[in-house]
Protein backbone atom coordinates (compact mmCIF):
# COMPACT_ATOMS: atom_id res chain seq x y z
CA UNK A 1 0.00 0.00 0.00
CA UNK A 2 1.32 3.43 -0.92
CA UNK A 3 1.45 6.14 1.69
CA UNK A 4 -0.79 8.85 0.28
CA UNK A 5 -2.23 11.84 2.08
CA UNK A 6 -6.02 11.79 2.15
CA UNK A 7 -8.15 14.55 0.68
CA UNK A 8 -10.85 16.05 2.88
CA UNK A 9 -13.46 13.92 1.07
CA UNK A 10 -11.42 10.73 1.41
CA UNK A 11 -10.93 11.43 5.11
CA UNK A 12 -14.66 12.06 5.61
CA UNK A 13 -15.45 8.78 3.86
CA UNK A 14 -12.84 6.88 5.89
CA UNK A 15 -14.23 8.22 9.17
CA UNK A 16 -17.60 6.61 8.39
CA UNK A 17 -15.89 3.21 8.58
CA UNK A 18 -13.74 3.89 11.67
CA UNK A 19 -15.97 3.54 14.73
CA UNK A 20 -15.04 5.98 17.47
CA UNK A 21 -12.29 7.73 15.54
CA UNK A 22 -12.31 11.51 15.10
CA UNK A 23 -9.85 14.12 13.89
CA UNK A 24 -8.17 16.17 16.64
CA UNK A 25 -5.40 18.65 15.87
CA UNK A 26 -5.01 17.21 12.37
CA UNK A 27 -4.58 13.62 13.55
CA UNK A 28 -6.82 10.57 13.68
CA UNK A 29 -7.71 10.24 17.36
CA UNK A 30 -9.36 7.64 19.57
CA UNK A 31 -9.34 6.76 23.27
CA UNK A 32 -9.79 3.11 24.19
CA UNK A 33 -10.99 2.06 27.65
CA UNK A 34 -10.14 -1.38 29.04
CA UNK A 35 -11.23 -3.27 32.18
CA UNK A 36 -7.75 -2.97 33.71
CA UNK A 37 -4.24 -1.63 33.25
CA UNK A 38 -3.04 -5.13 32.33
CA UNK A 39 -5.58 -5.37 29.49
CA UNK A 40 -4.66 -1.89 28.23
CA UNK A 41 -0.98 -2.78 28.26
CA UNK A 42 -1.63 -6.10 26.54
CA UNK A 43 -3.56 -4.33 23.79
CA UNK A 44 -0.70 -1.87 23.32
CA UNK A 45 1.77 -4.73 22.90
CA UNK A 46 -0.47 -6.45 20.32
CA UNK A 47 -1.18 -3.23 18.44
CA UNK A 48 2.49 -2.29 18.61
CA UNK A 49 3.51 -5.54 16.92
CA UNK A 50 1.08 -4.85 14.06
CA UNK A 51 2.23 -1.22 13.77
CA UNK A 52 5.85 -2.33 13.63
CA UNK A 53 5.05 -4.82 10.84
CA UNK A 54 3.66 -1.87 8.87
CA UNK A 55 6.65 0.32 9.85
CA UNK A 56 4.04 2.88 10.89
CA UNK A 57 4.03 3.86 14.53
CA UNK A 58 1.27 5.57 16.54
CA UNK A 59 1.57 8.41 18.98
CA UNK A 60 -0.05 7.00 22.08
CA UNK A 61 -0.39 7.43 25.80
CA UNK A 62 -1.50 4.99 28.49
CA UNK A 63 -2.99 6.09 31.80
CA UNK A 64 -4.25 3.20 33.92
CA UNK A 65 -6.99 1.52 31.83
CA UNK A 66 -7.08 4.03 28.96
CA UNK A 67 -5.00 4.24 25.82
CA UNK A 68 -5.20 7.39 23.72
CA UNK A 69 -4.04 6.95 20.13
CA UNK A 70 -3.16 9.60 17.55
CA UNK A 71 -2.25 8.66 13.99
CA UNK A 72 -0.57 10.91 11.43
CA UNK A 73 2.04 10.27 8.76
CA UNK A 74 5.16 12.25 9.56
CA UNK A 75 6.81 11.35 6.22
CA UNK A 76 4.00 13.21 4.42
CA UNK A 77 4.32 16.45 6.35
CA UNK A 78 2.14 15.35 9.29
CA UNK A 79 -0.93 14.60 7.19
CA UNK A 80 -3.48 11.84 7.68
CA UNK A 81 -2.79 9.13 5.13
CA UNK A 82 -3.93 5.79 3.81
CA UNK A 83 -1.54 4.17 6.31
CA UNK A 84 -3.20 5.88 9.25
CA UNK A 85 -6.58 4.57 8.14
CA UNK A 86 -5.16 1.07 7.64
CA UNK A 87 -3.60 1.07 11.12
CA UNK A 88 -6.77 2.45 12.74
Amino acid sequence: MNRQALTEQELATALTTLAGWTVVDGKLHKTYKFPSFARALGWMVSAGVEADKMDHHPEWCNVYNRVTVNLVTHDLGNQISTWDVALA
